[in-house]
């Protein structure tokens, strides 16, 4: 058998050892894997090897295998989200996590929360146990904040309640790019995004029915049925779906949830592709925070006291989180020739929400003697409420060319891409509610809503201009983007019968480098930054505060043995949030001087040693995370948010021939001095066990995960008097018929 190549193409590859009997054919694609070459067939049985066509950002093809054959996918070697071109991991220079629909599986997840709990620099608990949201801090910054990204389009919240929801059950895998992500997103926070992937259309026939019971009186039937329309492989659909019934873990409290997400991919050519997407979810739940005061819960009272921490403080028939969201899109994607790809990624998106709770305020005090605990027994309670409505239309076009040149090789991307949102809102923040006897709790009291405090219309608009290389030579990669963003602001105060307006223009950029080792070492550097404007007026000028900026410094490492379904992963970086707004405290006055500064490392392996078995290991380390410049001396050298110094995380599992698998999870989370370090004592560490018991046979999967295991009580954060306990005991049983 001939096989003709260009030597450089070949330069610094190495193909894995092939064992067994194949036809040539079969035998160069398995050689070929991953090298980023394929082969043609020519003339005579003779080949010719050349670049394979650029991978386009599109869900990675779903793999379910059964306990018996093996293995599942854990180990993802591609991104979208680092460089939207898809390319390999090793050859992004940024740090880029990828869980898989199997890992969400085996670890039991039920929200994102849970799932990103393995993931280094990830803090899952900045708030505690929270029903209404998936809060979480990336890298020492909140990440809720502006939105995270679904198929590559931003899901932007207004920075108040209205934030959209999502479903583990609709994902196909979930990619976090930690530090700044302006250069191709717009607008984002300088921890990192979260991109959430949907389940898509899949060319062959694959159904199945999934019935959940557990904790919380959980009962949940859900399905998942993909397929093709015809026999010639030009109409694809999928629809995945559920329907839930569950209590919250007090108050008697609905957390029920429909879910429903049809999709539908044509091919009329080899070059075109449209995938139709669509989901409607409709939530009906009520709230559940467990904060209580931080003296007689991390510290005892002046009395000496503590407080029954299991005592549910709001107010159950008040409480309430109903939420109606849908949206529908496509992703459209042509390939005239072997040089460009063409993209065009567009979504229109509804949500509607209504949100009412009861929440903790202060101590009543009945006399003055502070040793007196009669003091510590009743608290006052807050009420909150509001009414927001999103429409949100998103779309991202993209061009990709593929360049070759004598000895370099250029993946070229150049997009645009376009916001426009309408926030719609109506809160209220005077309302009262009677006091709370911590010690013999009653509910049913009134409650009552004052006038309206925020009644607001907000319009965003956002457009961006973005051009990115990756160029590649010999054994080396660089990336280089820039990028120009426009983003207008326009807010009708109906209250004061009032209209402001700002527009901002901002640059973003990134660059790096990465030695491609023949070894599967990976090298690299990188520079990135991001921005986010700035609503706050100054009052010299009259005009909003310019954007704040973030910008990372990031060095590290990965390694992709050839012969191995692992990647390993090191990263050091140095992190950035500046210019942004902070306040003299004897005037108020706001000034943008504020700078915090992030350093740490992290350490990531997700690998297969061995046929059957699974592990996940994710380390942080993050020494320094402090405000370093603000108007408040008092600020200077404190953490902002919560970030512990030390994270640890391993997840483990092995599926045997007989059909058994279990699993086992350790969560560690080192102490904290709170957010703004105004806990009065350090808050201790703590670590958590997870489990799973499950088996497979046939068509038939049974799973029983279990979550904080022993069911241990811990205090994940506190701030400014307020502690927040972390979530309890959750147990899951699921059943899985597939076919």
């Amino acid at each position: 058998m001939l096989i003709g190549a260009d030597s450089s193409l070949l330069t610094g590859k190495q193909a894995p050892m092939l064992e067994g009997n194949y036809t040539p054919a079969a035998a160069l694609s398995k050689l070929l894997e991953d090298s980023g070459l394929e082969a043609v067939p020519g003339a005579n049985g003779s080949y010719q090897l050349r670049r394979s066509p650029p991978s386009t950002p599109r869900p990675l093809p779903e793999v379910r295998v059964s306990a018996t054959e093996g293995s599942v996918a854990y180990v993802a070697r591609q991104s979208a989200a680092g460089t939207k071109t898809g390319a390999p991991l090793v050859e992004t220079p940024q740090s880029v996590s990828v869980i898989t629909a199997d890992r969400i599986e085996a670890m039991g997840a039920t929200n994102i929360k849970d799932v990103l709990a393995f993931t280094p620099g990830v803090e899952i608990a900045p708030y505690g146990t929270d029903s209404r949201y998936d809060w979480m801090v990336i890298r020492g910054f909140e990440a809720y904040a502006p939105g995270f990204y679904q198929d590559g389009l931003q899901l932007r919240n207004n920075g108040y309640w209205a934030i959209w929801q999502t479903e583990n059950y609709g994902l196909e895998r979930i990619e976090i790019l930690r530090g700044p992500s302006s250069v191709l997103y717009g607008q984002n926070g300088p921890g990192g995004m979260v991109n959430l992937v949907s389940k898509q259309p899949l060319g062959e026939q694959r159904n199945e029915v999934q019935v959940q019971v557990g904790s919380d009186a959980r009962k949940q039937l859900a399905g998942d049925f993909s397929g093709s329309v015809g026999e010639d492989g030009t109409a694809l659909y999928r629809v995945v779906g559920l329907v839930r019934d569950a209590e919250l873990p007090q108050g008697d409290m609905p957390d029920d949830r429909f879910y429903l997400a049809p999709s539908l991919t044509l091919k009329p050519s080899a070059q075109t592709s449209l995938t139709l997407l669509s989901h409607v979810l409709r939530s009906r739940a009520g709230t559940y925070v467990r904060s209580l005061p931080e003296q007689g819960t991390l510290v005892k009272t002046p009395a000496g006291t503590k407080l029954p921490t299991n005592t549910y403080i709001s107010e159950p028939d008040f409480n309430h989180l109903d939420q109606d969201q849908w949206s529908v899109g496509y992703l459209l994607e042509h390939k005239p020739n072997d040089v460009v790809t063409l993209r065009q990624n567009v979504r229109y998106a509804h949500l509607d929400m209504d949100f009412g709770q009861v929440s903790l305020r202060d101590f009543v005090t009945v006399n003055s003697d502070p040793s007196d605990p009669v003091n510590y027994r009743q608290i006052t309670r807050r009420v909150h409420a509001s009414k927001e409505k999103t429409n949100l239309f998103t779309m991202d076009h993209q061009a990709q060319l593929e360049i070759n040149g004598a000895t370099v090789h250029h993946t070229l991307l150049a997009g645009f891409d376009y916001q426009n949102g309408r926030f719609d809102q109506t809160s209220y923040f005077s309302g009262t509610a009677t006091d709370f006897d911590l010690y013999n709790p009653v509910y049913g009291g009134p409650v009552t809503i004052g006038p309206a405090d925020m009644d607001l219309r907000t319009r965003l608009v956002q457009a961006g201009l973005y051009l990115q290389d990756q160029a590649k030579w010999g054994n080396w990669v660089a990336t280089v983007g820039g990028r120009y963003d426009r983003a207008t602001i326009d807010v009708d105060d109906h209250l004061a019968d009032a209209r402001s307006s700002q527009v901002d223009g901002q640059f973003s950029s990134r660059a790096g480098l990465v030695y491609l080792h023949p070894s599967g070492w990976a090298p690299y550097a990188s520079y990135a930054t991001s921005f986010i404007p700035s609503t706050t007026i100054n009052p010299d000028t009259g005009d909003a505060f310019d954007p704040e900026t973030g910008r990372q410094i990031e060095a590290g490492v990965r390694y992709q043995p050839a012969n191995l379904k692992a990647i390993y992963s090191a990263a050091m970086f140095d992190l950035r949030r500046q210019k942004y707004v902070t306040y003299e405290p004897a005037t108020g006055t706001p000034k943008q001087t504020g700078e915090i500064v992030v350093r740490g490392l992290e350490l990531e392996a997700v690998v297969t040693p061995m046929a059957g078995l699974n592990l996940t290991v994710a380390y942080a380390y993050t020494p320094k995370a402090d405000v370093t410049r603000s108007e408040d001396p008092a600020e200077v050298g404190k953490q902002a948010s919560a970030v512990s110094k030390q994270r640890l995380s391993l997840w483990g599992d092995y599926r045997f021939s007989t059909g058994l698998k279990l699993g086992l999870g350790v969560r560690h989370v080192g102490p904290t001095n709170g957010n703004y370090e105004t806990a009065t004592t350090e808050i201790p560490g703590y670590t958590l066990l997870d489990a799973m018991l499950g088996y497979d046979i046939d068509h038939w999967s049974v799973a029983l995960n279990a979550s904080n295991l022993t069911d241990k009580e811990y205090i994940a954060n506190c701030g400014y008097g307020s502690c927040y306990f972390g979530t309890q005991r959750k147990v899951v049983m699921t059943t899985t018929y597939r076919w």
